[in-house]
């Protein structure tokens, strides 16, 4: 299967972007936080395109006063977000973080901490880090690479962001902001839409089947009845991205062309 869209020109890693980018568009002024590579690009065509009040970042401790390309620092700063300011901004809940999974389950729970029995697992990960807090405060998204089914498992090893259902199952305060925006991958777009808040295929990308998205994830996926394409980016969005935001192609790493 190519990752080069037909008859376009228009690469898989350049759709992903467009893609994450969308998932920002109408946030309007919040912080977005972009975890990786594929979610900073996606941030910053956002920034450009679609929504220009999106408030970013370098990652580290800098307001950004204009938008970098992805591989380089920026020159003009706004502000100063040290990593503890991040817990107010998180508290606050003007928020919009795309984050990575290892594991996603059929209810929109994420794990990023271990994989296998919490007592004693076969392989240790990050840790829960921010993704409780996250998903309990923020807006939050995801970001996978390589759709699989061993990311999109029945149940995960372990919650370290919290699905709808369990978030309220665990009360009102829990849920009360609990929004699993989107889960973009390099075959498609999902939510947590679907029958009982579980996981639900939107859009697939160009090139890619539904039967193929079924074959790469580990449960019953529901689909929307108004399934999509993923739309492709726009002739202006592929020049910020080639030209401004990735000109070394950092993306094609992420999602290869072959």
């Amino acid at each position: 299967m190519s990752d080069t869209v037909p008859d376009e020109g228009v690469t898989r890693s350049e759709v992903c972007a467009a893609a994450v980018a969308d998932a920002f568009a109408d946030d309007g002024e919040i912080f977005a936080s972009p975890m990786g590579t594929m979610p900073m690009l996606g941030v910053r065509l956002a920034k450009l395109t679609s929504n220009p009040d999106l408030i970013i970042s370098d990652g580290e401790s800098l307001w950004l006063g204009g938008v970098p390309p992805i591989h380089a620092k920026q020159e003009v700063v706004e502000g100063w977000i040290p990593f503890r300011r991040v817990f107010d901004v998180v508290a606050y809940g003007k928020r919009h973080v795309m984050m990575g999974a290892t594991q996603i389950d059929r209810h929109g729970n994420q794990n990023i901490s271990a994989i296998g029995d919490f007592a004693q697992p076969k392989r240790q990960l990050l840790g829960s880090r921010g993704a409780p807090g996250n998903t309990v405060n923020n807006r939050t998204s995801y970001w996978v690479p390589k759709h699989n089914p061993r990311v999109f498992v029945e149940r995960v090893d372990v919650v370290s962001g919290v699905g709808p259902g369990r978030a309220k199952a665990a009360g009102k305060e829990a849920s009360r902001f609990n929004d699993i925006h989107r889960i973009v991958t390099n075959l498609g777009v999902l939510d947590v839409n679907g029958p009982d808040d579980t996981v639900r295929l939107i859009s697939v990308h160009p090139g890619v089947t539904v039967d193929e998205v079924h074959e790469a994830t580990g449960f019953e996926l529901a689909v929307a009845e108004d399934l999509a394409e993923t739309r492709a980016p726009s002739y202006a969005e592929l020049v910020v991205i080639r030209e401004m935001l990735d000109p070394k192609k950092l993306r094609e790493r992420e999602v290869p062309n072959d």
